[in-house]
């Protein structure tokens, strides 16, 4: 089982108070609520009830306690006895978009490579709009996603490159649109946000889930399309598109884990290591700049 749900199970099961757990271990209500649901899943037994009193420990919860504490301690003095980080083992989970893991994982976790060769990378990749919820909820360790201007409360972020929004278009095929957006996500809210300052009424043609889908179907001349630079560089049909001028704000990427998970040997080696391989790199959290420009 991961570490940080033991630790989060240990503190709900300290202090019998789900709004208070949630917000000294910086985890959404919903998150804490998924991880005992998960955990009791796995143990095949209830660990807490909720009744009229508030929450108590079940006679498998007590158990399960015990177990937990006992894991942890272990895991404490496995660390205590292996001296400083050098020769650090194990997975280490991280989520990205398939043009992040291309573009930007490479010179990004060559550092750890170099440092730790034995930590085994768990590459994951899938919808953007999706990374800080899958983060959040513990089904990966760090995420490559593109960064809002406000956190949540339980993750910290790192920017390694900020680019460009662009619009493109097919040769043949009209400027003003039909539009290509994302189903979701932050271009689709920097798109919109551009046709309210500008005017328009758009016409969404197609909403695909990702932006290589949404390159795909410009390039067919479905419409024109809103995309990040760093995709359209790195895109097979970049040379079937058209480029126009528009003032779009840029979208900030950043290497983003869970902010108490920085104490972890590996995402501390992560974190550490990262800070001199990304050049210009700052840190956020919640929103706030830290140690930044």
């Amino acid at each position: 089982m991961e570490h940080r749900e033991l630790e989060l199970f240990l503190h709900l099961a300290r202090s019998l108070n789900y709004g208070r757990t949630s917000l000294e271990c910086h985890v959404s209500a919903a998150t804490l609520t998924r991880t005992i649901q998960r955990l009791e899943t796995r143990v095949g037994a209830r660990l807490l009830d909720r009744g009229p009193r508030g929450v108590v420990l079940t006679a498998e919860g007590r158990r399960f306690t015990a177990y937990a504490e006992n894991a942890l301690e272990l895991w404490d003095d496995y660390r205590a006895g292996s001296g400083d980080q050098a020769g650090l083992t194990g997975d280490l989970r991280i989520f990205a978009t398939v043009t992040a893991c291309q573009a930007l994982l490479p010179d990004l976790l060559a550092p750890l490579r170099e440092a730790h060769p034995q930590i085994r990378l768990d590459l994951r990749t899938g919808d953007a709009a999706a990374a800080l919820a899958r983060l959040d909820e513990g089904e990966v360790d760090a995420a490559v996603a593109g960064i809002p201007k406000r956190l949540p409360q339980s993750l910290v972020s790192r920017t390694v490159a900020v680019t460009d929004l662009v619009l493109v278009k097919a040769p043949d095929s009209d400027p003003d649109g039909p539009y290509v957006v994302p189903a979701r996500g932050l271009v689709r809210e920097a798109a919109f946000r551009w046709f309210r300052k500008t005017g328009l009424k758009p016409v969404i043609a197609a909403e695909p889930d990702g932006h290589e889908a949404l390159l795909a179907l410009v390039a067919l001349g479905c419409g024109t399309g809103i995309v990040p630079r760093l995709v359209l560089d790195s895109s097979a049909v970049r040379d079937r598109l058209i480029e126009i001028p528009a003032d779009l704000d840029p979208l900030t990427i950043g290497l983003c884990a869970r902010r108490a998970d920085l104490r972890r040997p590996l995402i501390a080696a992560l974190w550490s290591l990262t800070e001199s391989g990304a050049p210009g790199s700052r840190d956020r959290r919640a929103g706030e700049e830290l140690g930044g420009d």
